[in-house]
């Protein structure tokens, strides 16, 4: 249990260390695209250095007035 739980925070290190490579935590406009791909960028850890380059797009529902 120790040496995967182990794996898993390097592996998400690896990952925060690509996103942040990519100046993604540099944007302070925190919508939900840029939160999306910075998440998924970090799920995706070590594949990052393989050419993965997770992009998400979504869109938040406007309020009324």
């Amino acid at each position: 249990m120790r040496i995967g739980t182990a794996l898993l925070i390097i592996w998400l290190v690896i990952g925060a260390l690509a996103a942040g490579q990519r100046h993604y935590f540099d944007d302070s406009d925190a919508d939900c695209s840029n939160v999306a791909t910075v998440a998924v960028t970090i799920v995706a850890g070590p594949l990052n250095y393989v050419g993965v380059n997770p992009k998400i797009s979504c869109k938040t529902p406007q309020p009324s007035k």
